[in-house]
């Protein structure tokens, strides 16, 4: 029988700002977007359990462009499994709009095609059910 929480997609947008670039070039460390895939996370247990749930792990996280400073990036988490008390969550986090400090201080741009940044697949808890 299927569990109709399978499929649940959840998304987020979020602007990078300035002040968490980390490194030259202002790139932001990979652990934003895992902290953005904790929040999107929440929501998601949250409509399919009515709590916010507990992170328990994360499986196969790649970071596969970089992040950086003024990006506008996309999260999204996807319920691809669903037990007792866990729930299996595909993330990705794309890079919709990015700054273009090349062109002045304040330029940016809506990206034709998104940028995939970070993807992964994670594991929450939630309570038993009442």
């Amino acid at each position: 029988m299927s569990d109709s929480r399978v499929g649940l997609t959840v998304v987020h947008r979020r602007y990078v700002p300035y002040s968490h670039a980390h490194y030259a070039g202002n790139l932001v460390d990979g652990a934003y977007a895992m902290g953005l895939f904790g929040d999107v996370a929440t929501e998601v247990c949250i409509r399919t359990d009515g709590d916010e749930g507990l992170f328990a792990s994360y499986a196969d996280v790649q970071f596969r462009a970089p992040m950086k400073a003024g990006d506008v990036l996309e999260v999204t988490a996807t319920v691809t499994r669903v037990g007792t008390r866990s729930r299996t969550i595909d993330f990705a986090a794309r890079v919709v709009c990015r700054g273009r400090p090349d062109r002045g201080e304040s330029a940016a741009e809506v990206l034709a095609e998104p940028i995939v940044a970070v993807t992964a697949t994670g594991t929450v808890v939630v309570p038993p059910a009442a």
